[in-house]
C-alpha cells in the first residue's frame, strides 16, 4: 500500500506526470531504492519540521499525503484515506520530504546546482507536457499547471531538486562490490538444512463461551472500527439515448450533392490503371538492349534475373505512376498496348524497362450514377453534425443548471438509478455484479463529483450512445452501526478472546520445552487439546523453490539453534510455536557460478545500503526536528478526529 509513497518526491501533478517525470530521475531511483512520484507538494501552514533552515508546513504534509493517496487510489479504487493512514503513510511521507530537503541542502552547500538551462531541457523531455509534434507544448504545460494549482517556478523548484539528487545519490550507490567469500557465505546459506517442528495453538480453542457484554462488544467495536469500514458507495442517475434521439435531421440539398460531387470529381471521372511489371537499369544502352531481349522473344523477368535484376510489379493510374517515377515513364507505359514492351523512359531512379501486363478501364459515374452513394455519405455526415449540435445543446443546457430530469423528458426517456456501486464498478454486498458495461466508463467521474445531483454528459459508444448522469447518493466510508454486524463482531470479539489466551498457553509450552520437553507434550502441557504440530526437515533452497513462503517457516530460518519461538497468526487465529532444533551449514565450491551471482546482487544490494546510509547521515548533518503535535493535527484533519 505504501509502495507509492516511498519516494523522494511528492507531487501535485498525479500519477501521470508522476510516470512521465520517473524517466528524468530513474538512474536516481535505481541507484537509492526510491520509486513513485515526481513533484513535491508546496509549503503552508505550521511547522511540520524543520531540515537545515526549510521548513515543511503541515499544508506541504497534507497535500503530499493526499497526492500519495490518489496516486494510490489509481491501482485500489476502493482504498479509504483511513485505512492509508493507518499503514503509516503520513511518517513515510514526511521521511521522503525530509530526505529531499535534505540531500538538496547538501548539495548548496557542496556547489551541487541544476543550472536554469538544465532545469528547462529536463522540463522540455516530460511526455506530458509535448504535443502531437513530439515538442514540448507551452500551452499543454500551463493548462497542467492550472488543472493542479501550481506555479512554473514551483515545478522547476521540484526538477531542481531531482536533479541534484540524481548528482548526489549515485555516485554514492554506483560501483559497490562485496568480497567474493562473503558472497560465497551467502551462496552456502541457501543450502543450509534446518529441521525443527511448528504447532498451532488456536485461538478458537479457548473462546470463550459465553457472549460479551453490550459494554465489552461496544468497547470492542469503537477500538477496531477501521476493521469494519465499508467503502464510499454511490448510485447513478442517468439516461441513455442513441443517434436516433436527433428527430429533425435533413437530408442533403441538391446543391450539396452537385458540389460533393465537383469536389470528388477524380473519383468519379474516366480512369484507366496498368499492371506493369518493371526493372530499372542505370543507363539508357541498358535499358535498350534489355528491352531488344524482351523484343527478340525472351520474358522479362528471366532477363533480369539473368543480369541480377528483380523485376517489381505495380497497378497504377496515369497521375499514380507519374508521381512514384516520372511523367516520362507514365507516357511511355501508357503509350504501349497491352502485353507489349514500352519504349525505355528515364526517372530519378535510373531507366524504365516495364511490361504492360494488363489494361483496366474504369467508365467512371456520371453525377445521376453516383447521386446514391452521394445522398448516403451527406446524410451520414448532415446526421452527425445535428447529433453534434443536439449534445452540445445538452451539455450548455447541464452547464447552465439544468436537471438530468428536464433532460431525459426532452429524450423521452425514463431515468434509471443504480443499485449502489463502490469506485471499482461492483454493486455493493453482490460479488460478481457490476454496473451496467455502457455505465462502465462513467463510473471513474461519478466518484470525483463532490455532491449530489451534478448532471454530466457523456459519449459512451463514440458518434452512437450517450448518457447523461449524476451521482444520486453519496454514502462516505464508514463502518456500519454496530446493530447491522453484531453477530460478526461478537464472534471477531470472541477471537480476539480466544487469541489472547492462545498467546498465554503458548508462551506455557516454550517455558515448558525450555525445561527439556518435546513440542507435542509441551502444547498437550500448557491445555492445547489435540495439539498438531508438522515436522520440518528443508534447506533454505526447497523452502525457496516452494513458492511463497509461510510466515512461521521463514521464522524458522532466522532463528539460532535451539530456541522457540512464538509467532500470532492473521486475524486473530491463534499463534504458532516454532522450535528448530538442529541447523546444517550448507556447502558451496569457491568457483561455483553462484558465487559470482550473488556478489552482482550483493552489490546492488549494498549500493542500495550506502545511500541510505547517507541520506541518514545527511539528515543529521543538515539538522532535522520534526514537531509531533503538527503531524498528528495533520492527521486528524486527513481522518478525522477519530484517525
Amino acid at each position: 500500500m505504501i509502495s507509492l509513497i516511498r519516494s523522494f518526491f511528492q507531487s501535485k501533478l498525479g500519477v501521470g506526470l508522476t510516470l512521465a517525470f520517473l524517466a528524468l530521475i530513474a538512474v536516481a531511483f535505481a541507484a537509492s531504492d526510491i520509486t513513485g512520484a515526481g513533484f513535491g507538494g508546496v509549503a503552508g501552514g505550521d511547522r511540520a519540521a524543520t531540515v537545515g533552515d526549510e521548513t515543511i508546513g503541515t499544508g506541504a504534509l497534507s497535500q503530499a499525503v493526499s497526492n500519495a493517496f490518489e496516486g494510490e487510489r489509481q491501482q485500489n479504487p476502493t482504498l479509504t484515506m483511513q485505512r492509508f493512514v493507518a499503514s503509516g503513510a503520513i511518517p513515510q511521507v514526511l521521511d521522503s520530504m525530509i530526505d529531499r530537503a535534505a540531500i538538496f541542502a547538501f548539495g548548496e552547500d557542496v556547489g551541487i546546482v541544476a543550472s536554469d538551462a538544465l532545469i528547462g531541457s529536463e522540463l522540455a523531455k516530460i511526455p506530458a507536457f509535448l504535443g502531437p509534434d513530439g515538442r514540448f507544448n507551452e500551452g499543454i504545460y500551463r493548462q497542467a499547471l492550472a488543472q493542479q494549482r501550481l506555479t512554473d517556478a514551483q515545478v522547476r523548484d521540484d526538477i531542481a531538486q531531482g536533479l541534484v539528487a540524481k548528482q548526489v545519490l549515485v555516485p554514492v550507490a554506483f560501483g559497490a562490490i562485496v568480497p567474493a567469500e562473503l558472497a560465497r557465505r551467502y551462496g552456502e546459506l541457501s543450502r543450509e538444512r534446518r529441521k525443527g517442528a511448528i504447532g498451532f495453538v488456536p485461538a478458537e480453542a479457548f473462546a470463550p463461551k459465553a457472549p460479551p457484554s453490550d459494554a465489552a462488544l461496544t468497547g470492542y467495536y469503537r477500538a477496531n472500527a477501521a476493521r469494519y469500514t465499508q467503502p464510499e458507495r454511490r448510485t447513478i442517475r442517468y439516461a441513455a439515448f442513441g443517434d436516433d434521439a436527433v428527430k429533425d435531421a435533413r437530408g442533403p440539398t441538391d446543391a450539396e450533392i452537385q458540389q460533393a460531387y465537383a469536389a470528388d470529381r477524380a473519383k468519379y471521372a474516366p480512369s484507366e490503371t496498368r499492371s506493369i511489371t518493371q526493372v530499372i537499369v542505370p543507363t539508357e544502352a541498358a535499358a535498350r538492349a534489355l528491352a531488344a531481349e524482351v523484343a527478340g522473344g525472351k520474358a522479362l523477368d528471366a532477363a533480369a534475373r539473368a543480369k541480377g535484376l528483380l523485376p517489381s510489379q505495380a497497378a497504377l493510374t496515369r497521375e499514380a505512376l507519374a508521381d512514384r517515377s516520372s511523367p516520362a515513364v507514365a507516357q511511355a507505359v501508357f503509350a504501349a498496348a497491352q502485353g507489349t514492351v514500352a519504349a525505355p523512359a528515364r526517372s530519378g531512379l535510373g531507366w524504365h524497362v516495364a511490361r504492360v501486363d494488363a489494361v483496366t478501364r474504369n467508365p467512371g459515374k456520371t453525377l445521376a450514377e453516383a447521386r446514391p452513394e452521394l445522398v448516403e455519405q451527406l446524410t451520414a455526415k448532415l446526421r452527425r453534425e445535428a447529433l453534434a449540435d443536439f449534445t452540445a445543446r445538452i451539455e450548455e443546457e447541464l452547464d447552465g443548471g439544468g436537471k438530468l430530469s428536464d433532460v431525459a423528458g426532452e429524450l423521452g426517456v425514463s431515468p434509471q438509478t443504480t443499485a449502489a456501486i463502490t469506485a471499482d464498478g461492483r454493486v455493493f454486498g453482490k460479488p460478481g455484479e457490476s454496473v451496467p458495461a455502457e455505465l462502465a466508463r462513467i463510473v471513474p467521474t461519478v466518484f470525483l463529483m463532490e455532491s449530489e445531483g451534478q448532471a454530466q454528459l457523456a459519449e459512451v459508444v463514440p458518434g452512437k450512445r450517450f448518457v447523461v448522469f449524476e451521482a444520486a447518493s453519496i454514502v462516505p466510508a464508514a463502518p456500519p452501526p454496530l446493530a447491522q454486524i453484531r453477530d460478526r463482531v461478537a464472534a471477531d470479539w470472541a477471537r480476539a478472546q480466544g487469541a489472547a489466551a492462545a498467546k498465554a498457553a503458548a508462551d506455557k509450552a516454550i517455558a515448558a520445552i525450555a525445561r527439556g520437553a518435546a513440542l507435542p507434550e509441551a502444547l498437550r502441557a500448557a491445555g492445547v487439546a489435540g495439539a498438531q504440530t508438522e515436522p520440518i526437515d528443508a534447506s533454505r533452497q526447497q523452502v525457496a523453490a516452494s513458492g511463497r513462503v509461510a510466515p512461521p517457516l521463514a521464522l524458522m530460518f532466522s532463528m539460532a539453534e535451539r530456541t522457540t519461538k512464538k509467532l500470532e497468526a492473521p486475524n486473530d487465529r491463534g499463534w504458532f510455536v516454532i522450535r528448530l532444533d538442529n541447523i546444517e551449514p550448507g556447502r558451496l565450491a569457491a568457483n561455483d557460478p553462484l558465487v559470482a551471482a550473488l556478489g552482482r546482487e550483493l552489490g546492488q544490494v549494498t549500493g542500495r545500503e550506502y545511500a541510505e546510509q547517507f541520506r541518514r547521515a545527511l539528515r543529521k548533518e543538515v539538522g532535522v526536528e520534526r514537531n509531533p503535535a503538527a503531524v498528528r493535527a495533520v492527521r486528524e484533519r486527513l481522518v478525522g478526529g477519530g484517525g
